[in-house]
């Protein structure tokens, strides 16, 4: 007789699969080639971190711009003090482990991922018009528009679970991945070197940009933890 998974035994193997996935990525010829996108899409989520930290904070968002050296820039405007401007530098580092924590607690339930996919097109789209200035930007996040919106129209609501927490688990993964960002005073990037975003917080409340490096990360990995706590549970 056969035995239908539980939806918590599901969500487990959703998320096995997704870690094996992930493995296979650095394991096939050209897998490396094939986790490229999932390299931006960390990117995206660290930079719509800052600009969305400074629109909360009453400032404005005015563009944001990637290459396709997977470096990005959230361009912003306002009048803020320093502590202000530390969160603002914060927001950007640990928005792809909060992005990875949204992800699991809405994929652990299949009609949840589904709607959190059509709330994530409803979001690309709102992004693409509104501070998305520069070609290669605006084509990846029309083609994760797509994606998250054909998905949520067209899949099996199974195939959604299994995107929104594949989407997860590659960005919890940047974390540690590209966690040597969160030690370098300064960042290279497309338009030049600029200060990092621990060394602008740094400037702003004076402590050494490493202690600020360790602090966003372990921030970075409570909120993993816990995000990954709701989904297991």
């Amino acid at each position: 007789m056969r035995q239908t998974l539980t939806s918590q035994q599901q969500a487990r193997l959703v998320l096995l699969a997704s870690l094996v996935a992930t493995a296979l990525f650095y394991a096939v010829p050209y897998g490396r080639y094939l986790a490229y996108p999932l390299m931006l899409l960390s990117t995206l989520a660290h930079e719509m971190g800052h600009g969305l930290t400074a629109v909360l904070l009453g400032q404005s968002f005015d563009r944001f711009e990637m290459w396709p050296d997977g470096s990005g820039v959230a361009h912003w405007s306002g009048q803020i003090g320093r502590f202000r401007l530390a969160l603002v530098a914060a927001g950007g580092l640990v928005g792809p482990a909060v992005v990875a924590a949204v992800a699991f607690a809405a994929g652990k339930n299949v009609r949840h991922a589904r709607y959190s996919l059509a709330i994530a097109a409803v979001v690309l789209a709102i992004t693409l018009v509104w501070v998305v200035r520069n070609l290669f930007a605006a084509l990846f996040v029309m083609s994760l528009l797509v994606i998250c919106a054909w998905i949520a129209g067209k899949g099996s609501e199974q195939l959604a679970q299994l995107v929104v927490v594949f989407f997860g688990v590659q960005l919890a993964l940047s974390v540690f991945s590209r966690g040597d960002y969160l030690f370098t005073p300064v960042a290279a990037t497309a338009m030049g070197m600029m200060p990092s975003d621990v060394g602008q917080i740094a400037q702003a409340l004076w402590l050494p940009y490493w202690f600020w490096g360790a602090l966003c990360g372990g921030l970075s990995v409570a909120v993993l933890l816990f995000g990954l706590r709701i989904y297991w549970r």
